[in-house]
Protein backbone atom coordinates (compact mmCIF):
# COMPACT_ATOMS: atom_id res chain seq x y z
CA UNK A 1 0.00 0.00 0.00
CA UNK A 2 1.51 3.50 -1.33
CA UNK A 3 1.17 5.99 1.41
CA UNK A 4 1.42 10.29 0.30
CA UNK A 5 0.70 13.24 2.23
CA UNK A 6 -2.09 14.04 0.28
CA UNK A 7 -4.25 13.78 -2.39
CA UNK A 8 -2.66 15.58 -4.73
CA UNK A 9 0.66 13.91 -4.37
CA UNK A 10 -1.32 10.37 -5.25
CA UNK A 11 0.00 8.46 -8.04
CA UNK A 12 -0.76 5.22 -9.15
CA UNK A 13 1.16 2.28 -8.98
CA UNK A 14 -0.66 -0.44 -10.53
CA UNK A 15 -0.08 -4.07 -10.45
CA UNK A 16 -1.66 -6.45 -13.58
CA UNK A 17 -3.76 -9.00 -11.72
CA UNK A 18 -4.86 -12.34 -12.91
CA UNK A 19 -5.76 -11.17 -16.90
CA UNK A 20 -4.81 -9.18 -19.34
CA UNK A 21 -6.51 -5.30 -18.75
CA UNK A 22 -7.03 -6.05 -14.95
CA UNK A 23 -5.02 -3.65 -12.78
CA UNK A 24 -5.04 -2.96 -8.97
CA UNK A 25 -3.90 0.10 -6.73
CA UNK A 26 -4.02 0.27 -3.20
CA UNK A 27 -2.83 3.66 -1.43
CA UNK A 28 -3.33 5.83 1.78
CA UNK A 29 -2.99 9.69 2.78
CA UNK A 30 -2.16 11.23 5.95
CA UNK A 31 -4.26 14.47 5.21
CA UNK A 32 -6.83 13.78 5.30
CA UNK A 33 -6.57 9.97 6.58
CA UNK A 34 -7.89 7.56 3.59
CA UNK A 35 -7.34 4.24 2.67
CA UNK A 36 -8.68 3.61 -0.62
CA UNK A 37 -8.50 0.50 -3.51
CA UNK A 38 -8.78 0.78 -7.11
CA UNK A 39 -9.54 -1.08 -9.78
CA UNK A 40 -8.54 -0.51 -13.51
CA UNK A 41 -10.02 -1.73 -15.94
CA UNK A 42 -9.00 -2.05 -20.10
CA UNK A 43 -12.11 -2.02 -21.93
CA UNK A 44 -10.73 -3.01 -25.07
CA UNK A 45 -9.08 -5.96 -23.97
CA UNK A 46 -11.48 -8.45 -25.58
CA UNK A 47 -10.66 -10.91 -22.75
CA UNK A 48 -12.69 -8.86 -20.31
CA UNK A 49 -16.50 -8.11 -19.95
CA UNK A 50 -18.60 -5.62 -17.91
CA UNK A 51 -21.34 -7.67 -16.31
CA UNK A 52 -24.37 -5.24 -14.38
CA UNK A 53 -26.88 -6.97 -11.96
CA UNK A 54 -29.92 -5.98 -9.76
CA UNK A 55 -29.18 -7.73 -7.14
CA UNK A 56 -28.95 -11.61 -5.74
CA UNK A 57 -31.10 -14.20 -5.60
CA UNK A 58 -33.75 -16.20 -3.75
CA UNK A 59 -34.95 -20.24 -3.65
CA UNK A 60 -37.41 -19.00 -0.94
CA UNK A 61 -39.70 -16.21 -2.99
CA UNK A 62 -43.18 -15.22 -2.91
CA UNK A 63 -45.47 -13.09 -5.41
CA UNK A 64 -45.09 -10.30 -3.00
CA UNK A 65 -41.04 -10.27 -4.07
CA UNK A 66 -39.96 -6.93 -5.21
CA UNK A 67 -39.73 -7.75 -9.48
CA UNK A 68 -39.09 -6.11 -12.13
CA UNK A 69 -39.86 -7.22 -15.55
CA UNK A 70 -40.56 -11.06 -14.63
CA UNK A 71 -36.87 -10.69 -12.83
CA UNK A 72 -36.94 -11.11 -8.92
CA UNK A 73 -34.45 -8.85 -6.71
CA UNK A 74 -32.88 -10.28 -3.85
CA UNK A 75 -30.11 -8.63 -1.40
CA UNK A 76 -26.45 -10.15 -2.08
CA UNK A 77 -23.04 -8.84 -0.71
CA UNK A 78 -20.84 -8.09 -3.50
CA UNK A 79 -18.62 -10.94 -2.49
CA UNK A 80 -21.07 -13.42 -3.35
CA UNK A 81 -22.17 -11.40 -6.81
CA UNK A 82 -18.54 -11.80 -7.41
CA UNK A 83 -18.28 -15.75 -6.16
CA UNK A 84 -21.53 -16.84 -7.96
CA UNK A 85 -20.82 -15.45 -10.71
CA UNK A 86 -17.92 -16.54 -11.71
CA UNK A 87 -16.64 -13.11 -11.85
CA UNK A 88 -12.68 -11.43 -10.97
CA UNK A 89 -14.15 -8.25 -9.83
CA UNK A 90 -17.05 -6.73 -8.20
CA UNK A 91 -18.42 -3.26 -6.35
CA UNK A 92 -22.17 -2.21 -5.36
CA UNK A 93 -23.44 0.42 -7.29
CA UNK A 94 -26.30 2.42 -7.07
CA UNK A 95 -28.72 2.63 -3.89
CA UNK A 96 -31.40 0.40 -2.84
CA UNK A 97 -34.11 -0.21 -0.28
CA UNK A 98 -34.31 -1.13 2.44
CA UNK A 99 -30.96 -1.73 4.28
CA UNK A 100 -29.85 -5.00 6.26
CA UNK A 101 -27.45 -7.18 6.23
CA UNK A 102 -29.12 -10.65 5.31
CA UNK A 103 -28.86 -11.97 2.19
CA UNK A 104 -31.75 -13.25 0.11
CA UNK A 105 -34.58 -10.53 1.41
CA UNK A 106 -36.12 -8.84 -1.43
CA UNK A 107 -35.01 -5.31 -2.62
CA UNK A 108 -35.64 -2.46 -4.39
CA UNK A 109 -33.30 -1.14 -6.76
CA UNK A 110 -33.42 3.10 -6.75
CA UNK A 111 -32.20 3.45 -10.22
CA UNK A 112 -31.30 1.81 -13.21
CA UNK A 113 -29.84 -1.51 -13.94
CA UNK A 114 -29.80 -2.43 -17.59
CA UNK A 115 -27.64 -6.32 -17.92
CA UNK A 116 -27.06 -7.32 -21.79
CA UNK A 117 -29.58 -5.06 -23.34
CA UNK A 118 -32.32 -5.09 -21.16
CA UNK A 119 -33.51 -3.09 -18.50
CA UNK A 120 -34.11 -5.05 -15.65
CA UNK A 121 -34.97 -1.59 -13.21
CA UNK A 122 -36.23 1.34 -14.12
CA UNK A 123 -34.75 4.74 -14.46
CA UNK A 124 -34.79 7.54 -11.49
CA UNK A 125 -35.16 10.76 -12.90
CA UNK A 126 -32.82 12.53 -10.42
CA UNK A 127 -29.18 10.50 -10.67
CA UNK A 128 -26.96 9.50 -13.02
CA UNK A 129 -25.50 6.26 -14.47
CA UNK A 130 -22.83 4.65 -15.90
CA UNK A 131 -23.72 3.25 -19.32
CA UNK A 132 -21.72 0.81 -21.05
CA UNK A 133 -22.48 0.73 -25.21
CA UNK A 134 -22.09 -2.04 -27.31
CA UNK A 135 -19.36 -0.62 -29.47
CA UNK A 136 -17.65 -1.26 -26.48
CA UNK A 137 -17.40 2.98 -25.20
CA UNK A 138 -18.54 4.10 -22.00
CA UNK A 139 -20.20 7.37 -20.70
CA UNK A 140 -21.84 8.72 -17.77
CA UNK A 141 -25.49 10.09 -17.90
CA UNK A 142 -28.61 11.31 -16.68
CA UNK A 143 -30.32 8.65 -16.01
CA UNK A 144 -33.71 10.38 -17.50
CA UNK A 145 -32.15 10.96 -20.84
CA UNK A 146 -32.02 6.98 -21.49
CA UNK A 147 -35.76 5.89 -20.64
CA UNK A 148 -36.89 2.97 -22.82
CA UNK A 149 -33.48 4.15 -25.32
CA UNK A 150 -31.50 1.35 -24.97
CA UNK A 151 -30.74 0.22 -28.12
CA UNK A 152 -27.25 0.32 -28.45
CA UNK A 153 -26.86 0.21 -24.39
CA UNK A 154 -25.11 -3.40 -23.49
CA UNK A 155 -24.65 -2.55 -19.76
CA UNK A 156 -25.77 0.08 -16.99
CA UNK A 157 -26.00 0.74 -13.48
CA UNK A 158 -27.25 3.78 -11.91
CA UNK A 159 -25.50 5.52 -8.84
CA UNK A 160 -25.77 9.14 -7.59
CA UNK A 161 -24.71 12.04 -8.96
CA UNK A 162 -21.64 12.89 -11.48
CA UNK A 163 -18.75 14.27 -9.82
CA UNK A 164 -16.17 14.48 -12.38
CA UNK A 165 -16.52 16.04 -15.67
CA UNK A 166 -14.09 16.57 -18.56
CA UNK A 167 -11.32 16.41 -15.39
CA UNK A 168 -12.64 19.10 -13.18
CA UNK A 169 -14.86 18.86 -10.46
CA UNK A 170 -18.76 19.64 -11.39
CA UNK A 171 -20.05 22.59 -10.34
CA UNK A 172 -22.42 21.16 -7.62
CA UNK A 173 -19.42 19.52 -5.80
CA UNK A 174 -17.12 22.73 -6.26
CA UNK A 175 -19.94 24.14 -4.42
CA UNK A 176 -20.20 22.14 -1.45
CA UNK A 177 -18.81 22.92 2.11
CA UNK A 178 -17.99 20.38 4.70
CA UNK A 179 -18.03 22.50 7.38
CA UNK A 180 -21.50 23.77 7.15
CA UNK A 181 -22.45 19.72 6.70
CA UNK A 182 -23.27 19.74 2.71
CA UNK A 183 -20.04 17.72 1.84
CA UNK A 184 -19.64 15.31 4.51
CA UNK A 185 -17.16 12.43 5.07
CA UNK A 186 -18.19 9.06 4.64
CA UNK A 187 -16.87 5.24 3.16
CA UNK A 188 -17.11 5.82 -0.60
CA UNK A 189 -17.78 3.57 -3.75
CA UNK A 190 -17.53 5.31 -7.10
CA UNK A 191 -16.82 4.80 -10.82
CA UNK A 192 -14.82 6.50 -13.24
CA UNK A 193 -13.61 6.62 -17.18
CA UNK A 194 -10.55 7.81 -18.59
CA UNK A 195 -10.42 10.53 -21.33
CA UNK A 196 -9.94 8.27 -24.22
CA UNK A 197 -12.81 5.82 -23.01
CA UNK A 198 -10.12 2.57 -22.98
CA UNK A 199 -10.14 2.25 -18.77
CA UNK A 200 -12.94 2.01 -16.48
CA UNK A 201 -11.86 2.39 -12.51
CA UNK A 202 -13.62 1.21 -9.85
CA UNK A 203 -12.64 3.41 -6.25
CA UNK A 204 -13.63 2.44 -2.78
CA UNK A 205 -12.34 4.80 -0.17
CA UNK A 206 -13.19 3.15 4.15
CA UNK A 207 -14.81 5.74 6.20
CA UNK A 208 -16.08 6.19 9.70
CA UNK A 209 -12.72 4.14 11.09
CA UNK A 210 -9.86 5.31 12.79
CA UNK A 211 -7.45 4.39 9.99
CA UNK A 212 -9.86 6.07 7.63
CA UNK A 213 -12.31 8.65 8.37
CA UNK A 214 -13.62 8.33 4.97
CA UNK A 215 -13.65 11.41 1.93
CA UNK A 216 -15.87 13.74 0.90
CA UNK A 217 -17.83 13.49 -2.59
CA UNK A 218 -15.34 16.19 -3.85
CA UNK A 219 -11.90 14.45 -2.63
CA UNK A 220 -13.09 11.23 -3.73
CA UNK A 221 -13.43 12.94 -7.35
CA UNK A 222 -9.99 14.56 -6.91
CA UNK A 223 -9.28 10.37 -6.54
CA UNK A 224 -10.72 9.27 -9.70
CA UNK A 225 -8.68 11.75 -11.28
CA UNK A 226 -5.41 11.14 -9.78
CA UNK A 227 -6.06 7.63 -10.96
CA UNK A 228 -6.57 8.79 -14.47
CA UNK A 229 -10.07 9.27 -14.75
CA UNK A 230 -11.92 12.62 -16.81
CA UNK A 231 -15.48 11.26 -16.31
CA UNK A 232 -16.31 9.96 -12.40
CA UNK A 233 -19.66 9.28 -10.81
CA UNK A 234 -20.24 8.66 -6.85
CA UNK A 235 -22.04 5.25 -5.98
CA UNK A 236 -23.83 4.55 -3.02
CA UNK A 237 -21.63 4.53 -0.33
CA UNK A 238 -21.63 4.05 4.13
CA UNK A 239 -22.36 0.57 4.84
CA UNK A 240 -22.44 -0.49 1.51
CA UNK A 241 -19.07 0.29 0.29
CA UNK A 242 -17.32 -3.04 -1.16
CA UNK A 243 -14.74 -4.27 -3.66
CA UNK A 244 -14.44 -7.52 -4.04
CA UNK A 245 -11.69 -9.09 -6.22
CA UNK A 246 -10.93 -13.24 -6.81
CA UNK A 247 -7.70 -14.18 -6.21
CA UNK A 248 -5.15 -16.49 -7.59
CA UNK A 249 -6.13 -19.12 -5.82
CA UNK A 250 -9.74 -18.72 -6.85
CA UNK A 251 -11.12 -17.17 -3.65
CA UNK A 252 -13.05 -14.19 -3.57
CA UNK A 253 -12.10 -11.75 -0.99
CA UNK A 254 -13.24 -7.84 0.26
CA UNK A 255 -10.24 -6.20 -0.30
CA UNK A 256 -11.55 -2.85 1.58
CA UNK A 257 -13.02 -2.52 5.19
CA UNK A 258 -16.60 -2.34 4.82
CA UNK A 259 -19.02 -1.08 7.96
CA UNK A 260 -22.29 -1.95 7.80
CA UNK A 261 -23.86 -1.07 11.11
CA UNK A 262 -20.72 0.19 12.41
CA UNK A 263 -18.73 -2.65 13.05
CA UNK A 264 -15.76 -2.71 10.80
CA UNK A 265 -15.30 -6.01 8.51
CA UNK A 266 -18.91 -6.41 8.25
CA UNK A 267 -20.27 -6.70 4.67
CA UNK A 268 -23.63 -5.37 3.77
CA UNK A 269 -26.26 -6.87 1.38
CA UNK A 270 -26.75 -4.58 -0.68
CA UNK A 271 -28.81 -4.48 -4.58
CA UNK A 272 -27.47 -3.75 -7.91
CA UNK A 273 -23.66 -4.55 -8.34
CA UNK A 274 -21.40 -3.84 -11.45
CA UNK A 275 -18.76 -6.55 -12.20
CA UNK A 276 -15.98 -7.79 -14.16
CA UNK A 277 -15.84 -11.55 -15.83
CA UNK A 278 -13.05 -12.86 -18.02
CA UNK A 279 -14.02 -14.52 -20.91
CA UNK A 280 -13.08 -18.30 -21.55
Amino acid sequence: MLTVPSLEAVSPRWTPLQANGLEYFTGKTKNPRLEFYALRVDLTEPGLRVVASPGGYSKNFTTEDTEFHGVKVFSTKVSSFVRDNGLAAGINALPFDPVSGTEGEPRTNVGIVISEGVMLSPPHKNFDAIVFYKDNSAAIVSQSEINNKIDNIENAVGGFFRILEHGELVPRVQGLSESAGGNPRHPRSAAGISPDGKFLYLLVIDGRQIKSVGSTEAETALLLKAMGASEGINFDGGGSSALALRGPDGKVRVVNTPIHKQIPGRERAVAGCLGIKIKE
